[in-house]
């Protein structure tokens, strides 16, 4: 039995699950699996809808299309980090590529206190704070 467990992160998207967990996968790397409303025998939206998709990689998500009615992604107070889980350019390159067609709110760099972060809101809504300690 494992002595941690971190969630996963599962999203109900307005029909853009493909296209968003593929955007995902871009970005991060990693094995993308999905199966449509038609695969898992659900009729409550289109056949080709998205009923359950996963990125396993060294960042993970999961999702799916909410069906007619259910709510999707809408975050507020919520930021998805990725503080010091990779060397620093993987991380800058993450910020760069989540940033296209996103909004930068505040620049991965440096800050008085040392460390470099920054946040960004991808095209997708979800929002991001990555950075690194500095290099020795």
């Amino acid at each position: 039995m494992p002595t941690t467990a971190a969630p996963l992160v599962y999203l109900s998207f307005p029909g853009t699950a493909r296209e968003a967990l593929g955007f995902y996968a871009d970005v991060f790397g990693g094995e993308l699996t999905l199966h449509s409303y038609e695969e898992f025998g659900r009729t409550d939206g289109p056949p080709d809808a998205v009923a359950h998709g996963v990125l396993d990689g060294v960042v993970a998500l999961a999702g799916s299309d909410a069906a007619p009615g259910e709510p999707a992604v809408r975050f507020q107070g919520l930021l998805l980090s990725l503080l010091g889980t990779a060397a620093p350019a993987v991380l800058d390159a993450w910020f760069d590529a989540l940033s296209v067609g996103g909004t930068n709110i505040d620049p991965l760099t440096p800050k008085p206190w040392g460390a470099s972060d920054g946040q960004v809101t991808d095209r997708h809504g979800l929002r991001w704070l990555i950075g690194y300690e500095p290099q020795a």
